[in-house]
């Protein structure tokens, strides 16, 4: 807390924000508050032009990236339009993934360390890996 009142690093947020770690627009961030955790894992990046919302009992590991808008792909001094990312409850995000804009993951869905998540998986209940990402187990 010191490093957001005094020293302004991630001020914005209300909630507390580990100084090693970069949240934008943290009123565009739904979470629940039980998972405050997910905040304090070193050089994690929540974007967040767009929402990101984030379900109860969710896991983010360090060195994630949530990314809701990229540059534009004509010219990249400008952002492409923002897409919300949704990730469901009781999900878990390995160590160095990124989830790109418009990304939606359900229920229980784990994603492997060093993923890098281009499209969504909206039932939820497996293990995705790679890059891009892609189912590698069904959980029950």
């Amino acid at each position: 807390m010191v490093n957001q009142k005094l020293r302004g690093i991630n001020s914005k947020a209300w909630w507390p924000v580990a100084p090693y770690q970069k949240v934008g627009s943290p009123d565009n961030i739904i979470f629940h508050v039980d998972d405050i955790n997910n905040f304090q894992m070193p050089g994690s990046y929540f974007q967040a032009f767009g929402r990101i919302v984030i379900g109860k009992g969710t896991y983010i590991a360090q060195n994630v990236g949530i990314i809701t808008a990229n540059h534009n792909l004509q010219n990249l001094d400008l952002q492409a339009e923002a897409k919300p990312v949704s990730i469901g409850e009781k999900c878990w995000i390995g160590m160095n993934s990124v989830i790109l804009p418009g990304v939606e993951l359900g229920p229980h869905t784990i994603v492997g360390a060093g993923s890098v998540v281009t499209k969504s998986f909206v039932d939820g209940h497996c293990v995705i890996a790679g890059n891009p990402a892609k189912v590698i187990r069904h959980l029950s």
